[in-house]
């Protein structure tokens, strides 16, 4: 295995991937999420690489125009499309091997794939899509939808913790007024939920959703999805970047078992 950083164009701006090369011909592109730079969080991104490499598989990541090292104007996800596509151009041109590109995306990283229905790859991997209004940067101040505050409340109530902090007035009454307001609103899918719905359902290639349960992205996500859909996944207690040991290995585990797969 070996790790090379290189750059390739896209709309005339420069930007620039690292590619940890290896022998298959199915491999991954790593697409990142927010504003994260190629490494990912915690590095996470550039670990998960080394270790799918040393099973075989090339693996491909980029800084999109405005990110880390490559030229141009952060427009985000939703304009990150032909990003994407050079990237898998790169890839495809620096490991000629390559027969199928598999990518995963985490975030609004995984709703861009889900909006370009693909946007030419064989097979995605989808971790705790974006769904709620507006960037990704707003989303701390953005309300959950009520089927996510539903689960966030009943996870709390299995904690006794929680309740001793509620018994001993140390959580805000007017919050909790607000979120159980909330919580009584009848569920309807936010316009980017029903957009990443409609282009999924374009992709014809195996797909795997991903959720991290103490996520609220995924949380979100969860609240306006089918849970009855057997590309869905669930890893207990993994956060969001899923920077857990127990999580990590999760995930790589089903990453993998996609590469691997005849169709994947």
């Amino acid at each position: 295995m070996t790790r090379r950083h290189l750059t390739f164009a896209c709309e005339g701006q420069a930007l620039v991937g690292t590619l940890d090369d290896a022998p298959a011909a199915t491999g991954l592109l790593i697409v990142s999420g927010g504003n994260e730079i190629r490494c990912g969080a915690w590095n996470g991104q550039a670990l998960l690489a080394t270790r799918l490499a040393a099973r075989g598989f090339p693996v491909f990541r980029f800084d999109r125009r405005g990110i880390g090292d490559s030229e141009g104007s952060n427009l985000g996800f939703r304009h990150s499309a032909e990003d994407i596509r050079a990237a898998i151009e790169a890839f495809r041109a620096e490991a000629p091997q390559l027969t199928r590109v598999v990518a995963w995306g985490n975030c609004d990283a995984a709703s861009a794939l889900m909006l370009g229905s693909g946007l030419g790859c064989d097979g995605l991997v989808l971790s705790n899509p974006w769904t709620i209004e507006g960037d990704e940067a707003d989303g701390a101040a953005a309300a959950l939808p009520a089927g996510a505050l539903r689960s966030h409340y009943l996870r709390r109530l299995r904690d006794p913790a929680a309740l001793l902090r509620l018994l001993g007035g140390k959580v805000s009454l007017k919050g909790l007024m607000r979120s159980l307001r909330d919580m009584s609103r009848r569920a309807e899918p936010t316009s980017l939920a029903r957009e990443i719905t409609s282009g999924l359902a374009g992709f014809s290639g195996p797909a795997l959703l991903l959720i991290a349960e103490r996520d609220r992205t995924g949380q979100a996500f969860l609240g306006d999805w089918d849970r009855t859909d057997p590309r869905l996944s669930i890893c207990a207690g993994a956060s969001h970047s899923f920077v857990e040991q127990a999580a990590q290995e999760w995930l790589e585990d089903r990453i993998a078992g996609l590469l691997s797969s005849p169709a994947g």
